[in-house]
């Protein structure tokens, strides 16, 4: 059966945002108040890094992820309206990721290296798109380049963190902003948030994560027999 490519969906959008955070290590997010987060911040700040140049930042955080070929995971997902969502994450660069969700159980996604696919295991149906239109396709190639693949809008550090701007104009229904926050030490990659060309904004974070075992090969297969998803958008 023929593959079927459908137009943006927000699900995909908020999916997309947590394979950022596929190449992330254990680091829990901050979601306390902003007046909370920001006496946290300067208690934080004492004895943090040295300032790096933001040239030297994109190169440092360039090389951790580029290091970062295979990814398993436990996440956790914010969504645009709150929503708390959880699952098992895996991933094998280049091209290949599964999202699976455990509650609600309702979803898959998966990256074959080629597509991506939402699967609703309710209606058995699924929608595809190429991988190319999706915002995060720069994090699953097989080699890394965040100022050739995108758009650097700004690199910030503040006490232990720095925080890489970027705009990605390719990027299914439009313009997608993303913003990357490293540990300034380490540059390991703590926190993803993925901003739509519709304003909606999705935060991921993952625990229990490892990064040396290299996940089933089979994760990554993409049913072609299902059906389309008729409740969805129109076929491209």
């Amino acid at each position: 059966m023929a593959r079927r490519f459908r137009r943006p969906a927000l699900l995909l959008v908020s999916a997309m945002a947590a394979a950022a955070a596929a190449f992330a290590q254990q680091a829990p997010l901050d979601l306390t108040a902003p007046a909370v987060a920001a006496q946290k911040s300067a208690k934080s700040s004492k004895g943090a890094p040295a300032p790096i140049p933001a040239d030297e930042a994109v190169a440092r955080a360039n090389a951790w992820l580029d290091a970062a070929r295979v990814m398993s995971a436990d996440f956790v997902q914010i969504g645009p309206n709150g929503r708390r969502s959880e699952g098992q994450l895996s991933v094998a660069r280049p091209g290949h990721m599964r999202f699976e969700y455990t509650d609600p159980p309702r979803f898959e996604i998966v990256a074959d290296g080629r597509s991506v696919a939402i699967v609703d295991k309710k209606l058995n149906t699924q929608d595809e798109y190429f991988i190319g239109q999706t915002p995060l396709k720069f994090l699953l190639s097989d080699h890394i380049d965040l100022a050739r693949d995108t758009q650097l809008l700004n690199v910030s550090q503040e006490g232990k963190t720095i925080t890489i701007e970027l705009e990605d104009r390719a990027a299914l229904g439009g313009t997608a902003h993303l913003s990357l926050v490293f540990d300034a030490s380490t540059f390991a990659l703590k926190q993803w948030t993925v901003i739509d060309a519709q304003g909606f904004q999705t935060i991921v974070t993952l625990f229990n994560v490892d990064l040396t075992t290299n996940p089933d090969p089979a994760l990554f297969h993409i049913d072609e027999d299902l059906p389309a998803n008729q409740l969805g958008n129109h076929r491209r």
